[in-house]
């Protein structure tokens, strides 16, 4: 280097600098602000307006709640209460309602020294839905996910329990029928079979049965009328069997409407057609007065079996749909790979195409799911007593008349609580399926 340059050179640094934070404003809440509040000046306008309109809400709503009156025995002591401590224009809620009518709201006419029946009917249902929601569970679990309905119909309607024992024996002959006569007859003629002889035996011998070994061996609970069922223990049992039993009809009307098989893919989509093009309380007011009519004199037939049935079908018919459309959205090669593996139609069904078509389909079935579940109010209509019903009733009472927000509120809640817990639970399985595809 000659000594020129080496006179222009005044300083060369030897070690390199630390990393420096980004400026304030390229980093953490500030940067966050900026990106999605303020990044340009409509988003601006529109952030001050949400400000202003949060504001506005939360100031009215917020006394109302934070000065709510839960110890009183009618609206009226509630508005004196409120007058003596608050003053006569303050707003205040009067949650004292809640305190004294939870009891119908959540169980109805349910006996009150039998409440611990439902919910332990309830945690059942729960410990069963476990090792189908979370595959991590032990498999054993599974066996008793298939004994939960009849252990749960036990426990909320009583009666003898040798009833709920001779029906699952029902299905456990259908299986056998399956199972025998597939690898001999073919799987639809199985099919067939295995769904008829069960309808001829709880027909003609289930009841006679649970009859008989009731007098022999009386084992049993309290029995519990259907007409004492309300509130939002109503809602649960209506809501929960239409859900589980809606899921494997509404695959199978799936599976129909794309068969080869005229009669089979004609049936299918008419069922689909008929049940969707009409309302859902229309086929409700079916249950409750028309389908009566095409049963044998002196028959009875409880009105939440009907109802249940009814919210089942109307149900499946969406969520066949809903899988129909995850079964169009497979590549033609999926199909042509499983006839590739040389596997039959259930077998391909059940391994290949159904998994796939399910995981695309996990969205609109948890919304469908949703929608029954809070579609179970319209039983109001039909004369049974869910949360909104006992509401109404509530409110007809001397003591309440005149209170409106604080039982919609609580309502609300319960609702919330249970669509908003399938909402996160379908989020979790798409990100775990997702994980898992990669």
């Amino acid at each position: 280097m000659s000594d020129t340059h080496a006179q222009t050179v005044r300083f060369v640094r030897e070690s390199m600098l630390p990393p420096a934070e980004p400026p304030t404003k390229e980093r953490g809440a500030v940067k966050w602000v900026r990106e999605n509040l303020v990044s340009s000046w409509l988003n601006a306008i529109l952030t001050i307006l949400s400000i202003y309109f949060i504001w506005y809400v939360v100031s009215h709503v917020a006394p109302w709640f934070l000065n709510g009156i839960w110890d009183a025995s009618s609206l009226s002591e509630c508005r004196e209460i409120r007058d003596a401590t608050l003053g006569p224009d303050a707003e205040a809620a009067c949650f004292a309602v809640i305190a004294d009518r939870w009891q119908q709201l959540l169980f109805g006419f349910y006996p009150q020294d039998q409440y611990w029946r439902p919910v332990l009917a309830l945690v059942a249902f729960f410990v069963a839905l476990a090792p189908v929601l979370f595959p991590g569970l032990p498999k054993r679990m599974l066996w008793f996910t298939a004994a939960s309905p009849f252990v749960m119909f036990f426990l909320i309607w009583g009666g003898s329990i040798w009833g709920p024992i001779f029906i699952a024996l029902g299905f456990v002959i259908g299986w056998l029928v399956w199972r025998f006569l597939a690898p001999v007859a073919g799987p639809i003629l199985a099919l067939i079979a295995a769904i008829i002889v069960p309808i001829l035996y709880w027909y003609f011998v289930a009841g006679l049965a649970a009859t008989e070994a009731g007098g022999l061996i009386p084992i049993g609970l309290e029995r519990v009328e259907s007409r004492d069922l309300g509130g939002f223990l109503l809602s649960i049992i209506i809501g929960l069997s239409g859900i589980i039993l809606s899921m494997p009809l509404g695959i199978l009307l799936a599976l129909g409407r794309q068969s080869d098989l005229f009669l089979i893919n004609k049936v299918s989509v008419g069922f689909i057609e008929t049940i969707r093009g009409v309302p859902l309380i229309v086929w409700l007011f079916t249950a409750q007065l028309i389908l009566g009519y095409f049963l044998p004199p002196g028959t009875t037939f409880d009105i939440t079996l009907r109802v249940i049935i009814m919210v089942t079908l109307f149900s499946s018919a969406y969520i066949a749909e809903v899988v129909r459309g995850g079964l169009a959205a497979l590549p033609k090669g999926q199909y042509e790979a499983a006839d590739a593996l040389g596997l039959d139609y259930w077998k391909s069904m059940r391994l290949i195409i159904l998994p796939q078509a399910l995981k695309i389909s996990i969205p609109g079935i948890v919304n469908t799911f949703i929608g029954l579940f809070k579609d179970t109010t319209l039983v109001v209509f039909i004369g049974l007593l869910d949360p909104i019903g006992f509401s109404n009733a509530i409110r007809a009472s001397t003591d309440w008349n005149g209170i409106y927000w604080e039982l919609f509120v609580f309502i609300g809640v319960l609702f919330f609580i249970f669509c908003y817990s399938m909402g996160r639970y379908s989020l979790y399985l798409e990100k775990k399926l997702a994980r898992e595809h990669r």
